[in-house]
């Protein structure tokens, strides 16, 4: 019996186990990338983000993948743009599968019996077509400068048909652009020129600012480095008037101590004479004394010897000591009398100079005063008949001074073509009568006086012992001397 019990339990046990097993076959899950396409008994039905049960025999699956496709669009043939430029044109499409259960069920229906290249393939003419379109319609500055543009057209464009197929365009990029001719290269010219142009512009600027910036500061620098030397000039200037100044007290001070110190030197030798004059005197009158004793003992020896030299020594040396003393005396009044007279000599001979000297000034600017004052009265007492008589008499030089060129001349050719008297060397002397008898005319022109005016008021000229014109001569004589 309990064989019977176990024998059930495991055949129970083994039926869960297989209608389990069974039950796993028949349950599909749909992953996050994909969405399971339930066919068959039902009606079609769209798993997506969870699981199903499947049931043979009567229901059928397909998983479509919701993965990003990413694929290039490149057109093998060329692109022409709106100004009939050929252009090459690469760019990269990302396109996945809608999310929602129509557009799933719609790509489904169109490409789950295609393999992905297949897929991918029909994709890529219909956005190749739709790129072209856009293409045309469009300029190349606006391509190769506004790629985003052309991104957001092409999406926009292809919404339409993508949305058809179940699928969505999330970008679309453009990678590459190129023509044969050079287009594109040559489009980038003018601004390259400009920015090039902008740029040396820039450096020219800058280094006209920084020529300028180095021309202030130099310019500032000069002016400091001209402030810190008249600094230094006037600080050396300073310096050394001040040291001309020490040098200078100092000189007075030296010369203040040498004098003092020659005083005081002249001083000391006078004293120091003076000394030796009494030393000498000392010595002398020592000198006696031994002589005095020597005479003494002499003295006790011979008595009547010594009594008579005695006297006559005593007297002799006393007499002597007495002249000598007297002519030492005598020398030193002597030298100090001849440096009086010297200095009041030199002083009398200064004063006696400058005295002669003032004198000899004095005098001269007194007859110089007495001679103009003779020579203006002089003047004053000319009468007429003097001016005439001057003139006259002088009127021989101004001739000589008037002909003194013709004097000069080595050589006078005279070439005579007239007849008469004046031709030849009389027409030479005809001219230096004409030139002398200027002279009046030349006197009334500087004088302002006539001189027939002149001429009419000298009568009686004659009768004067000593004229007008007999004294000025003299006058001159006594000015000048």
């Amino acid at each position: 019996m309990q064989n019977s019990v176990i024998v059930i339990v495991g055949l129970g046990v083994l039926a869960v186990l297989v209608l389990m097993g069974a039950l796993a076959r028949m349950y599909r899950k749909a992953g996050p990338n994909e969405a399971i396409i339930r066919y068959g008994f039902g009606g079609p039905k769209v798993i997506i983000g969870h699981g199903a049960l499947i049931y043979p025999m009567v229901q059928h699956t397909k998983t479509l993948s919701l993965e990003l496709m990413s694929f290039d669009v490149a057109p093998s043939q060329d692109l022409y743009t709106m100004q009939g430029v050929a252009v090459t044109v690469e760019a990269v499409a990302q396109i996945k599968v809608r999310s929602d259960m129509e557009s799933i069920m719609t790509s489904a229906e169109q490409f789950l019996s295609k393999s992905p290249q297949e897929r991918e393939g029909l994709i890529r003419l219909v956005m190749e077509g739709h790129l072209r379109g856009i293409i045309g319609q469009l300029t190349v500055e606006q391509i190769v400068k506004e790629p985003e543009m052309v991104g957001e057209r092409m999406r926009a464009t292809c919404a339409e048909d993508m949305s058809k197929m179940g699928l969505e365009v999330v970008s679309f990029t453009i990678k590459e652009v190129r023509d044969k001719n050079e287009y594109i290269t040559n489009m980038g010219r003018p601004d390259i020129a400009r920015i090039r142009r902008d740029a040396e512009i820039a450096t020219a600027e800058a280094e006209r600012d920084t020529a300028i910036r180095r021309a202030i500061a130099l310019r500032e620098a000069a002016v400091a480095k001209s402030a810190a030397d008249q600094e230094r000039v006037l600080a050396e200037t300073q310096s050394l008037t001040k040291q001309a100044e020490a040098q200078r007290d100092l000189d007075v001070q030296k010369a203040q101590y040498t004098e003092t110190a020659q005083r005081q030197q002249a001083q000391a030798d006078k004293a120091y004479e003076l000394q030796t004059n009494v030393m000498q005197q000392k010595v002398i009158a020592e000198q006696v004394k031994v002589q005095q004793i020597e005479k003494e003992a002499q003295v006790k020896v011979q008595e009547a010897e010594i009594l008579r030299n005695q006297a006559e020594l005593t007297a002799t040396v006393l007499k002597k000591s007495e002249i000598e003393a007297q002519r030492i005396g005598n020398m030193a009044n002597a030298e100090k009398a001849r440096i009086v007279a010297e200095a009041e000599g030199r002083a009398t001979a200064i004063r006696t100079q400058g005295e002669a000297e003032a004198s000899i000034i004095f005098q001269k600017g007194e007859a110089e005063a007495k001679a103009m004052n003779i020579k203006a009265e002089a003047y004053q007492e000319w009468s007429q008949a003097a001016v005439v008589d001057k003139l006259i008499t002088n009127m021989a030089d101004v001739v000589r001074a008037m002909s003194e060129p013709l004097a000069k001349v080595d050589k006078i050719t005279i070439v005579s073509t007239g007849d008469g008297k004046n031709i030849g060397a009389h027409k030479l002397t005809g001219e230096m009568t004409e030139i002398a008898a200027q002279v009046p005319a030349l006197f009334e022109a500087l004088s302002g006086m006539k001189m027939s005016d002149l001429m009419s008021n000298i009568k009686g000229m004659g009768a004067r012992p000593n004229g007008a014109t007999e004294e000025k001569p003299v006058i001159e004589g006594e000015a000048k001397s």
